[in-house]
């Protein structure tokens, strides 16, 4: 077997069933999941007839790895009517099933792990796909902690300089996950001209894009690139996908887009690896990137659902706001941790949550490394609000009591 293979760490929600394994829910309540990021509106009804009306051609014929033009020019007017920036759909975009299998991937074809002391950078906490794909890649992880003085945003310049130097890829998440914070322009170019000094790729997860809250949408990764005259989007690769945008995370469609120079080589990869999108998927996903209504109203529910919830929260927890996102990452009262048992603030918190009020959150230490002898997540909840707005309230008014009945 691969040896690298032992160097993946437990998935969180593996770790999450096993620090729960020994609880018994409180009975005289429904179950409420706060814990994993699946979104839970209704899929359009539109896209379900795109993919119905394509199941008698598209189950017929083997995919090109490339995409069908059709789906490769759709996600370039996206990108042109989202963020004002024209690619060539031939050359600069490429279908992926989901963002999640595009990010491990793409780190395959950038990492040479022949170059002494290769590393991959990634914010912390983080998803942990970038982890697993630097193991993997026989690359090195860097944590950078997020600021909490920042709104979480990654504190980049405390990356020492010998680390930059021997960086081959850089992950960005923006809107972040888990605290929804979004990196502004200048941040960007301070990126940027590392990347020209030291020749790492950038990566930039962005598939939580499109749920936001303020009134400006979020600045992209190409539009950052556009705006800073890097017109040729070198070294830059924008991943994004349907899953929250669309709330069709069963259907694993999404793309990926940037620097031509980096398209080719992923698809010869994407080719050998099996890649290819269904043709039943890529006729859906046509019709999903060429439509914002249903994306504006799905906003709106988020939007309405975190102004509704989030007040309530604030009112027991230390808890804001996103920049976007669906999650909200509150800190828990250090009074939580039992050291004798071994349990952190988040994770005693979690468990006694669960047991009292049948809620699940997830502990923030879970999506966190310990570096310097301490993990950025420790003593945070992160909670995903995408459910309906009923049951988040629901669960909302748990945690109040709960926490009410804890003082």
């Amino acid at each position: 077997m691969n040896p690298l293979l032992s160097r993946l760490q437990p998935y969180p929600f593996e770790r999450l069933r096993k620090l729960f394994a020994d609880i018994t829910p409180n009975p005289a309540l429904r179950p409420i999941s706060l814990g994993i990021g699946e979104p839970k509106h209704a899929a359009p009804d539109f896209l379900k007839q795109a993919l119905a009306a394509s199941l008698d051609t598209g189950l017929s014929s083997y995919p090109a790895t490339a995409g069908t033009p059709a789906l490769r020019e759709a996600c370039a007017a996206w990108v042109q009517r989202r963020y004002g920036v024209a690619l060539d759909a031939a050359t600069q975009v490429l279908p992926v099933n989901g963002s999640r299998e595009a990010l491990f991937a793409f780190a395959q074809t950038v990492i040479d792990p022949t170059r002494p002391g290769a590393t991959v950078v990634m914010p912390n906490p983080f998803y942990q796909i970038y982890e697993g794909a630097a193991f993997l890649g026989g690359a090195e992880p860097h944590y950078v902690a997020c600021d909490p003085a920042r709104n979480f945003a990654a504190d980049w310049d405390n990356v020492p300089e010998a680390v930059w130097a021997r960086t081959q890829l850089l992950f960005v998440c923006s809107p972040g996950n888990p605290a929804g914070a979004v990196m502004p322009l200048d941040e960007w170019q301070r990126l940027f001209e590392l990347s020209d000094r030291h020749g790492f790729v950038i990566a930039s997860d962005e598939c939580y894009s499109e749920i936001y809250f303020r009134d400006d949408a979020p600045l992209g990764g190409l539009e950052a690139a556009q705006r800073l005259g890097r017109t040729d989007f070198r070294r830059l690769m924008m991943f994004t996908s349907l899953s929250k945008r669309s709330n069709v995370p069963g259907l694993r469609s999404g793309f990926v887009a940037g620097d031509a120079s980096l398209i080719k080589p992923f698809l010869l990869y994407r080719t050998y690896h099996g890649g290819a999108m269904s043709p039943v998927v890529q006729a859906a996903s046509v019709a999903a990137w060429g439509d914002e209504d249903h994306v504006v109203d799905n906003r709106r529910q988020y939007r309405e659902k975190f102004t509704q919830v989030t007040p309530l929260l604030a009112q027991v927890l230390d808890v804001a706001l996103p920049d976007a996102s669906f999650y909200l990452w509150a800190a828990v009262p250090a009074s939580f941790a039992d050291a004798a048992a071994g349990l952190s603030a988040d994770e005693a918190f979690a468990r006694e949550l669960l047991a009292q009020y049948n809620v699940t959150v997830l502990p923030g230490s879970y999506l966190a490394r310990e570096v310097g002898g301490a993990n950025p997540g420790t003593g945070r909840v992160r909670m995903a609000l995408v459910a309906e707005p009923a049951e988040c309230l629901e669960a909302a008014g748990r945690i109040q009591a709960f926490l009410s009945r804890r003082a």
